[in-house]
């Protein structure tokens, strides 16, 4: 069980501290959650505690994993489905999986595609919702500031050339 101030990481929200442990009624069934304070545009996520591990949640990486994280981007190898639909799904699994590295692969690949093709309006949003989840925890993990930590994942992206990507 979590405490309030533990710093979590939700596979599809990102990380943030709890902020508080609340009983609340929903659908008739009474319940107690976490209250996940984001970083990023002040959103607060309410967590069931007794689902968390079904969900994903767990502590963020330490600063050690962090650093190790992004010194493997530049080092991840984009193979990329030209079917948008296949590619999108395949995306989203990696991003609900709450590996960092398979974040990582997902943002390194649209990235990469952004620069040479442009996105889709489905894929920007997909961009910034990984964006979202790997920079939030990688700015706590290494106590630093949101922008610092992008610009820093930006530079690992394109430290790989294009021609790294491979298209099936």
């Amino acid at each position: 069980m979590f405490q309030i101030g533990d710093r979590i990481a939700h596979p599809m929200h990102g990380a943030g501290v709890i902020s508080g442990i609340e009983s609340r009624k929903i659908n008739g069934v009474e319940r107690d959650y976490y209250l996940l304070n984001l970083p990023v545009g002040g959103m607060q996520v309410m967590i069931p505690v007794d689902s968390c591990e079904a969900i994903g949640v767990r502590d963020i990486v330490r600063e050690a994993e962090a650093d190790r994280i992004i010194g493997s981007i530049s080092g991840i190898e984009i193979v990329e489905t030209q079917n948008w639909n296949k590619r999108y799904r395949e995306n989203m699994l990696k991003i609900k999986s709450g590996d960092l590295l398979d974040v990582c692969g997902v943002i390194k690949s649209l990235m990469l595609r952004d620069r040479e093709r442009g996105l889709s309006t489905g894929e920007r949003k997909m961009l910034n919702v990984a964006k979202q989840i790997l920079i939030s925890e990688l700015a706590l993990s290494k106590n630093m500031e949101w922008d610092a930590v992008n610009v820093i994942i930006e530079a690992a992206v394109f430290a790989s050339t294009p021609e790294d990507c491979v298209v099936e």
